[in-house]
């Protein structure tokens, strides 16, 4: 019997984690033709076992989810044709991740969870005591990338290049407000400090800091700044990672899109 015969229609490619996502930059709609690259055609001809007939999901952050099938498959490619939209495009809340990097946990680990967690950039601040003074945004974006690829979202987030702590306060957009992660102060809990915000049209960002966390000198300048608000993170001291994502489920959770019923 002819392969393509023996093809379910309807079939979408899975992997243990759900249905086979992947994200390209070439425009989706109906019947558009789309070229996967290497990798991708690897992934889905080799290491799926994908054929001419299987279907598998396209996202390119602009055009929604489209379901999309494959009618060409090389040694080194393939070829697939959009059939129809399975997601309209939609954005996450408007929230920053700001984080120093950490010589211990790679940035490729924050970036796949902030990801999953529904940030809209990522942007990396050198601060006194940060040692990871090395940021391989590339490998933050393909990271970003795979997690956006597995967690569902439409969404790719803005990857930014390292800026200093004091640059980036120099150059921050007033209606931003930053909810900053202060262990060495007085700052109220961050459920208290978020108490009867209304998510909804507001900019916000998260600020971690490195290990040891912020200097004084920092701090002060922090706090100085009134679109900053302090908060702390409770009675334990956190790795500088886990503080990240700690605030982050926090703040979807409290004024986030995590309030909204599926």
């Amino acid at each position: 019997m002819n392969r393509n015969k023996e093809r379910d229609a309807d079939r979408l490619i899975e992997e243990p984690g759900g249905k086979v996502r992947l994200f390209v930059e070439a425009a989706l709609a109906p019947d558009a033709k789309v070229a996967l690259n290497d990798a991708q055609a690897h992934y889905l001809i080799r290491v799926m076992r994908a054929g001419i007939g299987d279907r598998v999901l396209l996202f390119n952050a602009k055009d929604g989810e489209w379901r999309a099938e494959i009618v060409e498959a090389k040694k080194h490619g393939a070829t697939l044709s959009c059939e129809a939209q399975t997601e309209s495009q939609t954005d996450v809340p408007d929230l920053w991740l700001v984080f120093a990097p950490i010589k211990k946990t790679p940035a490729d680990y924050v970036a796949q969870k902030a990801t999953e967690l529904g940030v809209r950039l990522l942007q990396p601040v050198l601060t006194h005591r940060t040692i990871a003074r090395r940021v391989n945004t590339d490998r933050i974006r393909a990271n970003a990338i795979e997690a956006a690829e597995q967690s569902g979202r439409v969404t790719v987030p803005e990857i930014r290049e390292p800026v200093t702590l004091e640059a980036l306060l120099r150059s921050w957009p007033k209606d931003r407000r930053i909810v900053f992660c202060d262990e060495g102060g007085d700052a109220a809990p961050i459920a208290e400090a978020l108490a009867g915000v209304k998510g909804e049209g507001l900019s916000w960002a998260v600020l971690t800091g490195p290990e040891g966390g912020f200097d004084p000198e920092e701090r002060a300048l922090l706090r100085s700044s009134t679109f900053v608000v302090p908060v702390t993170l409770g009675p334990r001291i956190m790795r500088a990672d886990t503080a990240s994502l700690a605030a982050l489920a926090l703040f979807q959770a409290l004024v986030g899109d995590w309030r909204r019923s599926l």
